[in-house]
């Protein structure tokens, strides 16, 4: 797998179990990659749906993609808040073209209290039927959300506001760094 370097700009792609192309999204700051995860930042990004719309995030984030979890976990950083959305998702992989990973449908939402909903039930089931989702795969999806729900209850990485705040101002200081460069 390709090493990424802090302040590097990534896109990334998400994809279905059927490997058809989900979503983009254009332009991803790193802040850190190690042997456990990648985590990325941006602020007002361009998303690129599989049917050639295209949106701008709303608010900025930060995004963690775990090299050996079935999920990655989207801090949303809001004007009086911190929330969460947790994708069921393959591990990421990254190569010369971009950071991918399989999106599974399943998802939790986690408010600022860090209570949390299940979402997207039914599109699981759904896909997982048209896919042909095999149970091997079913069984390490369910093991992943009791493993990330226990993450939540006990406000372990990442969920810890304080450290989102810290990994969106190291964003913030590494773009003011970039324009720097650029200026000379």
């Amino acid at each position: 797998m390709m090493k990424l370097n802090t302040g590097d700009n990534i896109i990334i792609q998400s994809y279905k179990h059927n490997r058809k192309l989900h979503r983009i999204w254009k332009n991803e700051t790193v802040i850190e990659d190690n042997d456990d995860h990648i985590i990325v930042a941006n602020k007002r990004t361009k998303v690129v749906e599989s049917n050639g719309r295209f949106w701008y995030t709303k608010e900025p984030s930060v995004s963690f993609f775990f090299k050996d979890h079935w999920f990655n976990i989207i801090a949303i950083i809001k004007r009086k808040k911190i929330t969460y959305y947790c994708n069921l998702a393959s591990p990421a992989l990254i190569d010369d073209e971009a950071l991918k990973y399989i999106d599974y449908d399943l998802d939790l939402r986690v408010e600022g209290d860090f209570s949390y909903r299940v979402v997207d039930i039914h599109e699981f089931k759904t896909h997982s039927k048209l896919m042909d989702y095999s149970n091997r795969l079913t069984n390490i999806l369910a093991k992943e959300t009791l493993h990330l729900r226990s993450r939540i209850d006990t406000n372990d990485f990442p969920f810890n506001h304080d450290l989102i705040r810290q990994l969106y101002n190291k964003f913030i200081y590494i773009e003011e760094q970039k324009k720097i460069k650029s200026h000379r």
